[in-house]
């Protein structure tokens, strides 16, 4: 039988050849990634014609990765919540008061390092695990909780910590382990620390389990929709709890190697991780609204603002330049992001 006239039509409706734009559109949707990695080897190529050899040196971009590692990792924290359509202010405060307890049960309880490190980190699984059935079992707003989280442990930080330092010379005579990722690898001129090394490994296991796991699919069907995730047989709610609690541990990890950073235990340091990781997040093109994005954006995200702090330091402008660009590709990536959101999945 012929197809008849309204067939025809619906057919070629469908096939139609789109436009340069629209195509574009549509492949950006497919990969939101691909925003951040043309913005970050665009700048990379820009700052290398601009400086040359002293920016392409092997330690020039190998200091990248070590000034973004920590936001990386707390990035990596941050990126899982924003992907469930949630949002967490507290992730810096929770670095900063897992590291002080592991450097406060090491030198005022006299605890070996290994077990101070672990209580740091059940500590920060524990705020996160807060934070997720606050959101979960309560429904209260993630921001609203969040927000509350992060003054709550910034207060029990300096309250517990009475704002003491632990130097780093103390650290090295009995608890180098404290310190382990801040140990550094010269290969060829190129200088990596054990904190760039985890940092990349977290990235690439997070990206590996959100794309080919059950629990990552599900991570992103509640970001999406937590209705239909609902109905569709995901425990909402039981994601979200994980999620924030593997957030919280992801955070505490991140606390641990920002001792290895700055060599000591700050109660004071990091204090706009959590600002940092957004920023982070958003250029990387994961969407606040949830549901799209990936880890691995993130990753370039984290590395753009790297390369434009080390590029217009190196060129000797004033740091507010830096601020001032950082602040633009924000409000240009939200931007991307609303245009991407109109294709239909």
């Amino acid at each position: 039988m012929a197809p008849s006239p309204v067939t025809e039509e619906i057919a070629s409706f469908e096939n139609r050849n789109r436009g340069l734009l629209e195509t574009i559109q549509h492949w950006l949707h497919k990969t939101p990634s691909l925003v951040p990695l043309t913005v970050l080897i665009l700048s990379i190529a820009t700052f290398g014609i601009i400086l040359g050899g002293k920016f392409f040196s092997p330690f020039a971009l190998t200091l990248i990765l070590q000034q973004v590692a920590i936001v990386g990792i707390v990035g990596a924290a941050q990126s899982l919540i924003i992907l469930t359509a949630g949002i967490d202010l507290s992730v810096g405060a929770i670095m900063v008061l897992s590291s002080v307890i592991m450097g406060q049960f090491t030198f005022r309880y006299g605890m070996p390092p290994e077990l101070a490190i672990a209580a740091g980190l059940a500590v920060g699984s524990f705020c996160g695990a807060i934070n997720g059935a606050l959101i979960a079992y309560m429904r209260l707003p993630p921001f609203i909780v969040t927000l509350g989280m992060w003054q709550i442990v910034l207060a029990t930080n300096f309250l517990y910590s009475a704002n003491e330092t632990i130097r780093s010379q103390d650290i090295q005579k009995s608890a180098q382990i404290l310190q382990f990722f801040g140990n550094k690898i010269n290969i060829g001129g190129a200088v990596f620390t054990y904190g760039v090394i985890a940092f990349v490994l977290l990235v690439i296991l997070l990206a590996y389990v959100l794309n080919n796991t059950a629990w990552g699919r599900h991570v992103y069907a509640v970001g999406d929709d937590p209705e239909a995730a609902e109905l569709s047989g995901v425990k909402v709610k039981r994601t979200l709890v994980s999620v924030y609690m593997l957030a919280g541990l992801i955070c505490a990890f991140a606390g641990w190697a920002l001792i290895g950073r700055i060599g000591s235990v700050s109660p004071t340091a990091g204090q706009f991780a959590n600002i940092e990781s957004i920023t982070a997040v958003v250029i990387g093109g994961i969407s606040l609204f949830g549901g799209r994005g990936s880890i691995m954006g993130m990753l370039f995200g984290a590395l753009i603002v790297g390369v434009f702090s080390l590029g217009l330091r190196l060129i000797g402008t004033d740091p507010q330049w830096t601020y001032l660009l950082i602040g633009v590709l924000i409000i240009g990536a939200v931007a991307v992001d609303q245009w991407i959101r109109k294709v239909a999945a």
